[in-house]
């Protein structure tokens, strides 16, 4: 099920459509994860299934200069292991974690809000 946002996005870097394999980020459709920021276009986030959320794959989102990382989890809402969030903590930024669409909605309505916002977005593939 696709879900568009019907919103006018506040900043080019918004979300601005989700399904169960892509992510829009300004009217730009990625088929593969992503870190989405308030500072720049979305790279990619080399994480293709849960089991791929690493300490390595979560510190990208640390050298984006945000102050809170919304991570999400794919179709359902997992937790990653505590020591897999260390970087964020020991750079005291905040986090949330959930599942991608929630994540999306969320970043959009912090990116709303002018807040210095990133996104780790695991878009698994159909399976």
């Amino acid at each position: 099920m696709a879900m568009k946002f019907q919103r006018e996005p506040t900043s080019e870097f918004a979300i601005t459509a989700y399904t169960q394999t892509s992510v829009s980020v300004g009217g730009v459709e990625y088929t593969h994860s992503i870190c989405a920021s308030h500072k720049g276009a979305p790279t990619s986030w080399p994480v293709r299934a849960f089991a791929d959320i690493t300490a390595d794959a979560v510190a990208q989102a640390a050298n984006v200069d945000a102050e809170i990382v919304i991570v999400g989890t794919g179709r359902t809402l997992r937790f990653p292991k505590p020591e897999v969030m260390r970087s964020l903590i020991e750079a005291r930024i905040g986090y949330e974690v959930m599942d991608t669409p929630g994540a999306c909605r969320t970043y959009n309505v912090l990116l709303s809000e002018g807040r210095q916002v990133a996104a780790l977005l695991l878009i698994e593939s159909k399976g």
